[in-house]
């Protein structure tokens, strides 16, 4: 009996440590990206070093619109809201509530003068219902021509369907001609691989990717899903739609499996080609870069670490400094979300990387700290963008500069905030 039970313990041990030796690395690796580890960092902005752009309540997504100069996002405007029903943090606690939200697309100038730069509220057109804002995308109307004049939006709607989890997701589609005031309502697109959509990246007018972030919509299998990377149960979809059916959300929308086996499927964004696309890993903090091939599918080119977790992606580049490289938002202790999801009165720091490709024999990517906060002056970071500064203060600097334009799916309000390149 004692041979055999030094031979279990023997057994017992060995298994252990081969579990510690395969399961550790990358157990260890998910705390420090979720920020177990890390304290909250030190904010180094005065008052007198960004700025506060009113107006733009919990805008989850922002994107920059070259041919226009323009910002685009979607923003809850109710600060009631998110704190009540946000099916992307599992938060089902309010649809009525939710169904009483009435979120909405805004429009800013990037490179208007410090005391200028504004939201813009765009007004809908055919469209007055529910609108809980997550991830938009916005593109060039082709039958418009090259010079940017329109644009169709699309946007994730994380509407209550009063049956437990209580989400009925959809994609709304809009069309904004560049200099007005409003926004039209075109369709609603529903499809049953919609599941947990996150954000989207549209190819063209009637082609559009979407991310579902999480296999589970709540509960203890949600929380592995985001903290082992191993979890690869989340892909992102191909929808085709027909803009004519005006009238349904599921007539006339043909759905796909672009890409699977991925992990927390979250963020999108335009890369350096118009065929590359990224893809954010978020509580994993890997950016995917892929290629979306002649059949619509996607395969992985090429990947990138961060040292947080990080949301949605973007592109920057600039001609005149040469310099270029991936915008990565993220939040500095994750972990503490669970926490903090439901307390309008909490704070969530923040990180945004910058990233960009090196030649040997340097790493493949170098990174940096673009931007840091407490909490204080961003509560959350789930977008980022760059826009090469043109104001009179920057002109003569060797080193250029760029507005570097952070929002958050909680916080008060968007900031730009001026950083060297």
């Amino acid at each position: 009996m004692a041979g055999t039970l030094r031979f279990v313990f023997s057994l017992t041990g060995i298994l252990l440590a081969y579990a510690v030796y395969v399961l550790g690395p990358p157990i260890h690796h998910s705390l420090t990206v979720l920020g177990v580890f890390r304290r909250d960092p030190l904010s180094t902005l005065s008052a007198e070093e960004f700025i506060i752009i009113r107006d733009t309540t919990h805008c989850e997504d922002l994107h920059y619109y070259a041919p226009s100069g323009s910002l685009f996002a979607a923003c809850e405007d109710n600060p009631d809201t998110r704190f009540g029903w946000f099916p992307p943090l599992a938060n089902f606690d309010d649809p009525e509530l939710g169904k009483r939200g009435r979120g909405s697309i805004h429009v800013i100038d990037p490179k208007a003068r410090h005391p200028t730069m504004k939201s813009q509220r765009l007004t809908f057109e055919n469209f007055d219902s529910t609108f809980v804002t997550h991830g938009i995308d916005v593109i060039a109307d082709p039958e418009q021509g090259d010079d940017g004049k329109a644009v169709f939006i699309f946007a994730i709607n994380h509407l209550p369907d009063g049956t437990h989890p209580n989400a009925r997701s959809q994609i709304e589609v809009f069309h904004h001609a560049i200099g007005s005031s409003t926004i039209r309502h075109i369709r609603s697109v529903w499809h049953p691989l919609i599941r947990t959509p996150n954000d989207l990246y549209a190819s063209s007018p009637t082609s559009v990717y979407v991310t579902n972030d999480h296999w589970y919509r709540e509960g203890l299998l949600r929380g592995i899903e985001d903290a082992f990377s191993g979890a690869k149960w989340t892909d992102t979809v191909l929808l085709k739609i027909d803009l004519s059916i005006t009238t349904d959300s599921e007539v006339g929308v043909v759905g796909s499996v672009a890409l699977d086996n991925m992990h927390n499927n979250n963020g999108l964004g335009h890369g350096r080609s118009p065929n590359e696309i990224l893809i954010a890993d978020a509580a994993g903090g890997m950016l995917s870069i892929g290629q979306v091939l002649p059949n619509g599918n996607i395969t992985v080119v090429d990947t990138l670490q961060a040292e947080s977790v990080i949301d949605n992606p973007s592109y920057f580049t600039d001609a005149a400094t040469g310099v270029s490289g991936f915008v990565l938002p993220g939040i500095a202790r994750a972990v503490d979300l669970e926490h903090t999801k439901r307390d309008p009165d909490a704070t969530n720091s923040v990180m945004v990387w910058f990233a960009w490709e090196q030649e040997a024999p340097l790493p493949r990517w170098g990174q940096r700290l673009l931007f840091q906060d407490d909490g204080s002056k961003i509560r959350s970071a789930s977008a980022a963008v760059l826009v090469r500064a043109e104001s009179a203060e920057s002109i003569g600097k060797v080193e250029r500069q760029a507005w570097l334009f952070v929002t958050g799916f909680q916080s008060a309000n968007m900031i730009a905030v001026k950083v060297d390149l």
